[in-house]
């Protein structure tokens, strides 16, 4: 499983969320996707733990919590659904 954090300050960092996830056990992966074109963090990111039950509690801890000046949203993350691929398109030529 999979926890989605939603709501970061743009400022947080994959060790800021390390030390804050480490205290519910181990952290084994931490994605902060940035934007493409600024290289600035979304907002979100994925905190990965080595068992169900210390994410279960990270959730029900820090869900709502305040952290950084904003309320977190954190939930279980939804599986990655596949999106079409763009260029469909017509343009001015219709």
């Amino acid at each position: 499983m999979t926890v989605y954090v939603g709501n970061l300050s743009y400022s947080a960092t994959e060790d800021d969320l390390n030390e804050v996830f480490k205290e519910y056990g181990s952290v084994k992966r931490i994605q902060v996707p940035t934007d493409r074109e600024t290289g600035r963090m979304r907002g979100f990111a994925f905190v990965e733990m080595s068992d169900d039950a210390e994410e279960d509690k990270a959730i029900e801890d820090l869900d709502g919590a305040e952290w950084m000046g904003r309320t977190l949203k954190i939930n279980k993350a939804r599986p990655r659904t596949e999106r079409k691929q763009g260029g469909g398109s017509r343009g001015f030529w219709g």
